[in-house]
């Protein structure tokens, strides 16, 4: 920072904003901190009283923070995400440009943040998006950043930090077991709950099937929604260690892989995750039919991306993964499912 004659001051960064004050008429900032000068500007900043100003000196060493601003999303912005045409306070926004899941090189983005003078935000990666929403802010730290450290920056990141995995169409079919309901001793109540939270995405539920405690019977209604165009699957019911409940022993024999019977997530540890071929399967806890939010909500979100979802992937969920059953629920943001 200097102290130089306003004539001189053509190409210079202001270090504070500059106030005009006409009375009777207007006061308020008319040069903003931050603002390269221009030769325009110089007769305006004399009849303002300003003979002299403190100013930094970009040069070819310098990098004035809207500039900065450019940069960082230039290494932010892949695919379905866009940034907002303004540029404030040399501070650049991105957003959502579908509905889908957000997706951030968590370890890149951390290399960026490491180098100093630049901060990247970003909602947390595998966060349910809509189009149009904020997920990230960037900008340098100081007014101008080094040539240097922005060249730092370029040649760090390799790929773009965020992007937005969009939602899929998905034929949906329900296989719901148990004795209690295929002989109406009581009535269905998980089939409703499925399809509203189904409801969330662009989905089709083709159709639901009510099964007997007979894993044949389980494992032919299954492939004959298969056979119908169902390319998901989810099974209700009979999910718990009882030697009488078979739901997860007829997921499993009908083959495929099978990723996980058991999760770390409260309400939700005895989730099944299993892929038949591209097909996922999932075998749903009795907490989907009662608790507001479960881990249903979590994977299904990411399922409906079309990921294969590993077993890595599942257990991670222990850190994030316990609902605190709020009275008033505000998932998605919340600290559930939101991996530290």
């Amino acid at each position: 920072m200097k102290k130089i004659k306003t004539v001189e001051a053509v190409g210079y960064v202001l270090q504070h904003d500059i106030t005009q004050i006409l009375p009777g008429e207007f006061k308020g900032r008319i040069f903003k901190k931050g603002h390269v000068i221009l030769e325009e500007d110089i007769p305006k900043l004399l009849n303002l009283g300003k003979d002299h100003i403190y100013v930094f000196e970009l040069g070819e060493k310098g990098v004035h923070e809207n500039d900065a601003a450019l940069i960082l999303g230039k290494l932010g912005k892949g695919k379905n995400v866009f940034t907002d045409v303004e540029i404030k306070e040399g501070k650049i926004n991105f957003r959502a440009d579908c509905d889908g899941i957000l997706k951030v090189n968590t370890e890149q983005l951390l290399e960026l943040n490491m180098l100093g003078e630049i901060s990247f935000a970003t909602l947390p990666n595998n966060y349910s998006v809509k189009k149009g929403e904020l997920i990230a802010g960037a900008r340098v730290i100081p007014l101008v950043i080094s040539k240097e450290k922005m060249d730092m920056a370029r040649s760090l990141i390799k790929t773009p930090i965020l992007k937005v995995v969009p939602y899929r169409s998905y034929k949906v079919g329900i296989i719901t077991t148990g004795n209690e309901i295929f002989y109406g001793r009581i009535k269905d109540k998980f089939g409703e709950i499925i399809k509203n939270k189904l409801s969330e995405y662009k989905c089709e539920v083709i159709g639901q099937s009510l099964c007997p405690d007979d894993k044949e019977i389980i494992k032919s209604s299954a492939k004959k929604l298969l056979n119908e165009g169902a390319d998901m699957l989810i099974f209700t019911g009979g999910m718990s260690v009882d030697p009488d409940d078979l739901t997860p022993s007829s997921i499993i024999e009908m083959g495929g892989e099978l990723v996980t019977y058991g999760a770390p997530v409260l309400p939700g540890s005895m989730f099944l995750l299993s892929y038949l071929g591209d097909i996922p399967m999932m075998g749903l806890p009795g907490c989907v039919m009662f608790s507001k939010r479960t881990i249903f909500d979590i994977i299904l979100s990411r399922v409906m991306t079309g990921e294969i979802l590993k077993k890595r992937d599942i257990m991670l969920y222990g850190n994030g993964g316990l609902c605190q059953d709020c009275e008033i629920c505000h998932y998605p943001n919340c600290s559930f499912g939101k991996q530290g």
